[in-house]
C-alpha cells in the first residue's frame, strides 16, 4: 500500500498546473513514514489524488511530482517512456546534425527528476542529483542504453545538490564500456577536446552551442575578449569568423592550457589567441585602469545564484562585470553577456545589464536575445527550466 502525503487546503494549485516541486511548508500531514526516495502518493486537503511523487527527508523540496494520474504509477516501463519520449523530442529538434554530443535528459524538463544525462560520441555521463533517481540509477541507465544504442554509461554525481538530499558523491561506470577520459566534440564546423572526469559539468558547456555559433556574426575584425573562457568554447568559432585577436581569461590554469589546444586542433592562427590565467573581476579593472579598448566583449560566468537566496549578491557580481565590460568597449562595440543563475529570471538580468549601462554613462541597445540549446528544453509548466539568460547587445555611445 503506497504511503499518503496529505497537502494543506489550497496548496495544491501548482501540482493542478503540472508544476513537480512540492515544498515541505505545503504539507499538512502523513499518512504511513516514507522511506527517502520512496514514491507516495499526494493528496489534497480532501483527499482527492494529485500525483505521485517522490519524498525526501532532507531537502526543502520534500516532494519532486513524477506521474499525475492514478492508473500510471511510475514503474520501471514509465521510466524507459520518459526516455523515449525525451528522445523524440530531440529528434525534432534535429540536434544530431548539428553535433556528436548533446543532453539526452534534463531532469524535471523531462519528467525525470534529478536525472542529467549527456551524450559524448558513443558515451553517457550521467548525473543524478536526488534520492530517487539514484535508487532508480540501474532502471535509468537500461533505458538509454536501449533507447540510445550507447557503448557505455559512465556516472559524476558530483554536485553539491546531492548533499541537500543526504547522498554522497558518486562516480564510475554504470554499465558497458568506460570511455575514455578525452574524447574530440564536433559541432558544426569546429572540434573541442573534452575530459569527460573532470571537466566543468559533465566535460563541456553543452548548452552554450547555438550561442557559439551565433556570435560569428558578430566578430569580423573586432579585438575580442572572452571572460570566463572555459577551454574556449567561445574563442574558437570568434577566430574562425575572423577575429583579429582573442584574448581569453580563465581563473583555471588548466582551461586556458586548454584553449590554445583546441586553437590548434582547429587550425587556426595561434598568434591571434592569447590567455591569461586570472581572476576575470580582477582582469577587467586592471584593463579599465590600463586605458584598453575591445570590439566585443563576452561575459559567460559561473552560476552567481544557484537560489534565490543568493540573489542579492548575485547581483551586485552580474553589475559589476557588465558595468566594467560596458567602460572597455568602444563605440559600436558588441557585448555577449550571460547568466546562467536559476535565481535570476530573464526579466532582472536585463535589468541589471540595463543598471549597468546606466552608471556606464553609456548608451547601449539589445540586438538579441539569447538562451540554451534545444537539447535543454524549457517545460511550460516548470518555468526553472529556463536557466540561461543571454544578451547581444550594442553600445552606440
Amino acid at each position: 500500500m503506497n504511503k499518503v502525503v496529505y497537502l494543506k487546503s489550497g496548496r495544491e494549485r501548482s501540482v493542478h498546473h503540472r508544476h513537480p516541486w512540492i515544498f515541505r511548508g505545503a504539507v499538512s500531514r502523513l499518512e504511513g513514514q516514507p522511506e527517502n526516495g520512496e514514491v507516495v502518493e499526494v493528496r489534497d486537503s480532501k483527499g482527492e489524488f494529485l500525483a505521485y511523487s517522490a519524498y525526501s527527508h532532507y531537502s526543502s523540496i520534500c516532494l519532486r511530482n513524477l506521474t499525475y494520474t492514478k492508473e500510471i504509477y511510475p514503474d520501471r516501463d514509465w521510466i524507459y517512456d520518459r526516455v523515449v519520449k525525451a528522445c523524440q523530442l530531440r529528434k525534432a529538434a534535429d540536434i544530431d546534425r548539428e553535433t556528436n554530443s548533446w543532453r539526452l535528459l534534463f531532469g524535471e524538463a523531462d519528467g525525470l527528476p534529478g536525472v542529467i544525462a549527456d551524450r559524448y560520441g558513443d558515451a553517457v555521463i550521467l548525473q543524478l542529483s536526488t534520492t530517487w533517481a539514484d535508487q532508480n540509477k540501474a532502471d535509468i541507465a537500461a533505458a538509454i542504453t536501449e533507447v540510445y544504442n550507447v557503448s557505455g554509461i559512465y556516472e559524476r554525481s558530483d554536485s553539491d545538490i546531492r548533499r541537500l538530499e543526504g547522498l554522497g558523491i558518486a562516480s564510475g561506470p554504470i554499465t558497458g564500456k568506460v570511455p575514455a577520459d578525452q574524447m574530440i566534440l564536433t559541432e558544426y564546423d569546429r572540434k573541442y577536446q573534452v575530459n569527460l572526469f573532470s571537466g566543468q559539468k559533465s566535460g563541456f558547456y553543452l548548452d552554450q552551442r547555438v550561442n557559439r555559433e551565433k556570435i560569428k556574426k558578430y566578430v569580423s575584425q573586432r579585438r575580442v575578449l572572452n571572460c570566463f573562457s572555459y577551454t574556449g568554447g567561445f574563442t574558437v568559432p570568434a577566430l574562425q569568423a575572423g577575429a583579429d585577436e582573442v584574448t581569453s581569461v580563465d581563473i583555471s590554469e588548466d582551461a586556458v592550457l586548454a584553449v590554445q589546444e583546441n586553437v590548434r586542433l582547429n587550425h587556426l592562427d595561434i598568434s591571434r589567441s592569447h590567455v591569461v590565467c586570472g581572476d576575470v573581476f580582477s582582469y577587467l579593472r586592471l584593463m579599465r585602469d590600463k586605458g584598453e579598448k575591445y570590439d566585443l566583449i563576452i561575459l559567460d560566468p559561473p552560476k552567481f545564484a544557484p537560489t534565490v537566496a543568493q540573489l542579492e549578491k548575485a547581483s551586485r557580481g552580474y553589475k559589476d562585470i557588465n558595468l566594467l565590460a560596458i567602460k572597455l568597449l568602444n563605440p559600436g562595440g558588441i557585448l555577449v553577456t550571460f547568466s546562467c543563475s536559476g535565481g535570476v529570471d530573464a526579466a532582472l538580468f536585463q535589468k541589471i545589464v540595463s543598471d549597468a549601462a546606466l552608471d556606464a554613462q553609456a548608451n547601449v541597445s539589445i540586438l538579441e536575445t539569447l538562451r540554451q540549446a534545444a537539447d535543454h528544453p524549457v517545460s511550460l509548466c516548470f518555468p526553472e527550466s529556463s536557466y540561461l539568460k543571454g544578451l547581444i547587445c550594442y553600445k552606440i555611445e
